[in-house]
């Protein structure tokens, strides 16, 4: 495979959703709601961890990762999406292509890690609880965090470096609101066959992977809460279905495309959407009603503001 880009194609051309006018207001109007409340919740998760003392604990560092993370998924597409509802040629640079796919898989490949390591988290904390303050301490969260962006940029960097240097020709329209990395594959001068194949194993290794590994954490937990019969063990099973539920709605279309990535159903545009634009708005929405910790602290946070105005 050349090493060196012998592309002709300077941009690629983004067919967006939908090409009917009407329908593109409303997917504005809708997704820009969506966008504006999954940075702001997020964000509102970052500030209320890092002012509270009460939070001050392995979980809600991690979690407030995990925002950030959101905060960073939300904007590598969706800005670029909402402005093209109101552009006739949707097109992105073939350095801005580049970029998207780099980011998406940088930011994918490091929530999953970072997923795992909460699921770790909580493993330590149910079933090993008087070692808890011992293993899960600061240093070992700043390595958790560490280990999940480094495996998510070589993850990305894996499938850039065999992308970048694909020869691309003639056809350039991706049919997608973003350069998904499998619709642009399919567009090199080329036979992908082998590409394909990488891209499948790449992909599917760390989602499978990370997947299994916190389905059979969450099995294990599950099963000792169940033992149990407290207070602090229903508290646990509320915290470990928040988890459970991002995890299925995380990996759920994830997995689904890594297994069939290049078997494109109408309903895959669709999809995408939710992956990328609706699926960092489940974290402060599951994470934040259904923990009281969370909710104590935005009263608190709420009533430093108004003692302050006062």
């Amino acid at each position: 495979m050349a090493h060196v880009n012998e592309s002709v194609v300077s941009e690629f051309v983004l067919l967006g959703l939908s090409s009917s006018w009407d329908l593109q207001l409303f997917l504005f109007a809708v997704f820009s709601m969506v966008y504006v409340a999954s940075v702001l919740g997020n964000l509102l998760i970052i500030v209320i961890i890092s002012s509270d003392s009460h939070l001050n604990s392995p979980m809600y560092f991690l979690l407030s990762n995990l925002s950030f993370i959101d905060i960073c998924q939300s904007n590598f597409a969706t800005p670029k999406m909402l402005l093209d509802f109101f552009v006739e040629n949707k097109t992105i640079s073939f350095e801005g292509c580049m970029a998207q796919i780099f980011l998406l898989h940088s930011f994918v490949g490091s929530e999953m890690m970072l997923l795992v390591a909460m699921a770790s988290d909580r493993f330590i904390a149910i079933c090993k609880p008087l070692c808890y303050s011992t293993i899960m301490n600061r240093r070992l969260c700043i390595i958790f965090v560490s280990i999940s962006w480094a495996v998510g940029i070589l993850h990305s960097v894996s499938h850039l470096a065999f992308t970048v240097g694909l020869p691309f020709c003639g056809p350039n329209e991706v049919d997608s609101f973003f350069c998904d990395l499998p619709l642009v594959i399919e567009l090199a001068c080329m036979d992908t066959y082998e590409m394909e194949i990488m891209t499948l194993t790449n992909s599917g290794l760390i989602s499978l992977g990370c997947f299994l590994a916190l389905m059979i954490s969450y099995a294990i937990i599950l099963i000792t809460v169940w033992r149990r019969s407290s207070a602090g063990s229903s508290k646990a099973l509320s915290t470990l279905t928040a988890h459970i539920t991002v995890v299925i709605l995380f990996f759920g279309p994830c997995i689904y495309f890594y297994i069939w990535p290049f078997s494109r159903l109408s309903v895959d545009k669709f999809l995408s959407v939710f992956y990328t634009v609706c699926t960092p708005m489940l974290n402060p929405i599951i994470y934040s009603l259904r923990n009281e910790d969370v909710k104590s602290a935005i009263r608190r946070l709420r009533n430093r503001h108004l003692n302050w105005k006062n």
